[in-house]
C-alpha cells in the first residue's frame, strides 16, 4: 500500500497563504485533499489525475486552493491562498491507485490516506 506523508500545515492569519505537500511512496492514478473541520466530518478538498494533471475542486476553495503535482519526487501540492477562518482543519492528503473515468471526490473512493495535517486560520 501506498504511504502518504503530509507536511506544511501551521497557523496562518486570515487573508494569508500556505502550500502542503503529500509525498506518496509509490505509484498512484489519483492523489487529493480533504480536511476536516473541527467538530465535523472529513470533507472534499480538492483532487488531482497525476498523468494527465486533470484536477477537482469543492466549491468552496475554487479560486483559491491550487492543487499540482510534481511526479519526479512523487509529489503533490496544496497551494491555499486568501485563508478563511472556516479553512481551519486537519489537511489529509489521499491517493487511489486504480484508474476510473471520473476523478474521485468522495472518502471512500480512495485507498490510501496520510497521518494529517493541522491547518489554523486566525482573525
Amino acid at each position: 500500500q501506498v504511504q502518504l506523508v503530509e507536511s506544511g500545515g501551521g497557523l496562518v492569519q486570515a487573508g494569508g497563504s500556505l502550500r502542503l505537500s503529500c509525498a506518496a511512496s509509490g505509484r498512484t492514478y489519483f492523489m487529493g485533499w480533504f480536511r476536516q473541520p473541527p467538530g465535523t466530518e472529513r470533507e472534499f478538498v480538492a483532487a488531482i489525475r497525476l498523468r494527465t494533471e486533470t484536477t477537482a475542486y469543492a466549491d468552496v476553495v475554487k479560486g483559491r486552493f491550487t492543487i499540482s503535482r510534481d511526479n519526479t519526487k512523487n509529489t503533490v501540492y496544496l497551494q491555499m491562498n486568501n485563508l478563511k477562518l472556516e479553512d481551519t482543519a486537519i489537511y489529509y492528503c489521499a491517493s487511489k491507485g486504480v484508474n476510473t473515468v471520473t476523478i474521485p471526490t468522495t472518502e471512500s473512493r480512495y485507498d490510501g490516506w496520510g497521518q494529517g495535517t493541522q491547518v489554523t486560520v486566525s482573525s
